[in-house]
């Protein structure tokens, strides 16, 4: 979606739509879709396939313009390695640096931490602070 696009009507006048207006664009495509073009040409006019134009199609079907907006990514979850959690970890690191990763996560759990043996060697490859093997 680069160039301006613009909804015609019956009177022969168009509508603009903005490249940036991803919202208002699909949305226009939708509507040129179902009603004026046909679906073959505003997915080519809009530069949508023909998959994506029917996902859009059943977004709007179930919720309307305001699901057809794009999401935030990434996860909703909250972190579960926060700052003070890998500043325990570091610290119990240096503090008995011949702790296994279980009695780490075990002594985390002691102090009320919920973090998983695998989020201790997470943040234990991430800083380095892997034994070295005694030759």
């Amino acid at each position: 979606m680069e160039d301006i696009f613009f909804i015609k009507g019956l009177k022969g006048k168009g509508f603009p739509v903005g490249p940036n207006d991803k919202l208002a664009a699909k949305m226009a495509m939708l509507i040129e879709g179902q009603c004026t073009i046909g679906v073959a040409g505003a997915i080519k006019k809009y530069g949508y396939t023909e998959q994506r134009y029917y996902q859009l199609l059943k977004l709007y079907n179930k919720g309307g313009a305001e699901a057809l907006a794009d999401k935030k990514r990434g996860t909703d979850k909250k972190k579960v390695r926060t700052k003070d959690v890998e500043n325990q970890i570091i610290r119990m690191r240096f503090l008995d640096p011949i702790a296994s990763t279980d009695v780490l996560t075990q002594k985390l759990s002691q102090l009320g931490y919920n973090v998983s043996k695998r989020s201790v060697e997470r943040t234990i490859t991430e800083y380095g602070l892997q034994k070295k093997p005694i030759r």
